[in-house]
């Protein structure tokens, strides 16, 4: 069994990456409004319902459908992310996350997987300099969202399910 905590080729946003420049190269070649439209992201969650507090395993799939490698600009360094009921993270928290455009790359064909876990709790800021704090969702449905970044907001990628708070 591999330990991918310090493997080199998983990178900072949780995909497995081994550089290929072929495919980087003939990326390039597929027009950016074909990148873009080739991608497909679902979300799922670990179950249906949860207890009040209980961890939510977030699993965000992003797949070229495309038999040709791809570039898609994401607006971010960011190249996905996850939100529950709208709020990115589960947190209102400033993000510090650079404003400049990145690459997500895909190989034909290529799915990339990774795995983020919601504690079940908002983080709520306070605004007048007191302290933060961790706010329980409501009882009922809820909604867990995963989305790619692309620079027009008409064509962001992005996929929802829903959850139960009992």
């Amino acid at each position: 069994m591999v330990d991918r905590r310090h493997d080199s080729r998983t990178d900072r946003t949780g995909f497995d990456e081994t550089k290929n420049y072929l495919s980087t190269a003939l990326g390039r070649v597929v027009p950016r409004a074909v990148a873009r439209r080739a991608i497909d992201v679902t979300v799922s969650t670990d179950a249906a319902e949860y207890a009040p507090d209980e961890p939510v395993a977030i699993t965000v799939s992003i797949r070229n459908r495309l038999p040709v490698p791809i570039e898609v600009p994401t607006t971010t360094r960011r190249s996905w992310g996850w939100a529950v009921d709208g709020v990115l993270e589960a947190t209102d928290e400033r993000r510090y996350v650079r404003a400049e455009e990145s690459v997500l790359s895909l190989r034909a064909g290529e799915t990339k997987r990774a795995t983020a876990t919601w504690n079940g709790r908002f983080r709520r800021t306070a605004g007048d300099g007191g302290l933060d704090r961790s706010v329980r969702p409501d009882r009922g449905e809820h909604t867990v969202s995963a989305f790619v970044p692309v620079p027009d907001a008409d064509e962001r990628h992005e996929d929802a399910t829903q959850i139960r708070i009992r």
